[in-house]
């Protein structure tokens, strides 16, 4: 009905009532945005001074060219840099703007030279170090400055020009991604034998010239089953697919007596007796069961996976950052999870109703992903979403120290010279 016949059909008294709700009750809806609103800024304002108060640290990590273990010994380092895990409580969480310190693994390409880089606060340098040296105690590890300062921070400007996306994942957080276990036989000693997905990525950022550069980020905290029943959701999907029949609470003995009596003793199923749901399994379906109990049986990290491609204008060619997608695509599987680009954050704007809108949307989306980068935030901070949990077989599989016959990318720094332990007996002074 038209909003004019509407109001002809109406009464003045019922107008009268509908304007007295209207007028007595705007505020509520008012109040809760504005409450929203409140929330969200104090949160903003409360976690900025907390993290500002926060010192955080640069490491780069130089590879040999000779690496033997396989990439399960990068699991084990993030099994021991989980022990950062430090959740807040109620007061630091909400007076003091506490939030849980992640860890952020870093692969960048500087005009065709790619780097290893882990940001830690800086009180956690320790564990970090002592964590990768206890599997690769050939590697380098150095402070150095954080490679985002060299570049202009108002990008994009005249001068500059970028693009870039956050990841999530396909299906729910508790199906896996395809892991190192697809690429390479843990017991396979020869590199010359092994399969790396890094070796791709690899080849793809020292390809970069001069005035380009490709910015790769995987941010992680330790999380539990408490805060986000990840562990929970994934049990309770693979009693799903195993196809469970969870046993009914026992009847009263008089309900089952009147059924007895009405519809006479049940007759119990041969099938169910002899094959029970677990046993009627297809193989894709047994695939997907272990590969959720795997993933809930290790540590989890709650992640997010974003990777930005700058460069000098004159120099701009957005194809060079099809290797990241290239990489990242690599562990996909059709049967149970892959990464993709999020289109809430990705750096391309067309739209038809607004599509005057578009170029200044754009801009403000490409500042908010360049700021969230150099400031190693989630993607909606102080909010929390665009995250998902990846447990430790998975971060390694993405973050790993590859060796220069698996990856032979001739750009990437390597150590030259073998550390060796001192000779017994040597004198020191």
């Amino acid at each position: 009905m038209p909003f004019e016949d509407l109001l002809q059909v109406l009464k003045p008294e019922q107008l009268a009532f509908i304007w007295d709700i209207v007028k007595n009750w705007i505020w509520v809806p008012l109040a809760i945005l504005f409450f929203y609103l409140t929330v969200t800024l104090y949160l903003f304002l409360i976690r900025e001074r907390w993290l500002s108060r926060t010192k955080w640290i640069t490491l780069e990590i130089k590879i040999p060219k000779e690496i033997l273990k396989p990439i399960k010994a990068m699991e084990n380092v993030f099994s021991n840099l989980w022990a950062i895990y430090d959740p807040a409580n109620p007061r630091e969480r909400w007076l003091e703007g506490k939030v849980p310190l992640s860890i952020s693994c870093e692969i960048v390409s500087i005009d065709g030279e790619p780097h290893f880089y882990i940001r830690v606060p800086i009180k956690f340098q320790p564990l970090v170090e002592s964590a990768i040296y206890s599997q690769y105690a050939d590697v380098e590890i150095s402070v150095v400055d954080d490679y985002t300062k060299y570049v202009p921070l108002d990008i994009p400007n005249k001068d500059w020009e970028m693009w870039g996306t956050d990841y999530i994942l396909n299906k729910p957080d508790s199906y896996p991604i395809k892991t190192h276990p697809f690429f390479e036989l843990e017991r396979e000693i020869k590199e010359e034998k092994r399969v790396d997905p890094m070796s791709f990525l690899l080849e793809g950022l020292s390809k970069l010239g001069p005035g380009e550069q490709l910015w790769v980020q995987i941010t992680a905290v330790p999380v539990t089953n408490l805060e986000n029943n990840w562990v929970s959701r994934g049990e309770k999907i693979r009693d799903k697919l195993a196809k469970r029949i969870l046993q009914d609470a026992p009847k009263p003995l008089i309900q089952e007596a009147a059924e007895v009596l009405i519809s006479g003793p049940p007759v119990p199923s041969a099938e169910k007796e002899i094959f029970p749901p677990e046993m009627r399994l297809t193989p894709g379906e047994r695939d997907v069961i272990v590969g959720v109990e795997n993933k809930i049986g290790k540590h989890g990290f709650e992640t997010n996976i974003r990777f930005i491609y700058l460069a000098k204008r004159d120099v701009y060619f957005p194809p060079n950052f099809r290797s990241v997608m290239g990489f990242f695509a690599s562990f996909a599987t059709q049967n149970l999870n892959a990464l993709r680009p999020w289109t809430n954050t990705i750096t391309k704007i067309h739209t038809l109703l607004f599509w005057f809108l578009d170029k200044r949307r754009l801009y403000i989306r490409k500042r908010r992903m360049f700021r969230n980068y150099i400031r190693r935030f989630s993607p909606l901070f102080p909010r929390r979403g665009g995250t998902y949990v990846l447990n430790i077989e998975e971060l390694a599989t993405l973050f790993h120290f590859p060796s220069k016959i698996v990856a032979p990318a001739p750009t990437l720094p390597r150590v030259e010279v073998k550390k060796r332990e001192a000779p017994p007996g040597l004198p020191t002074e």
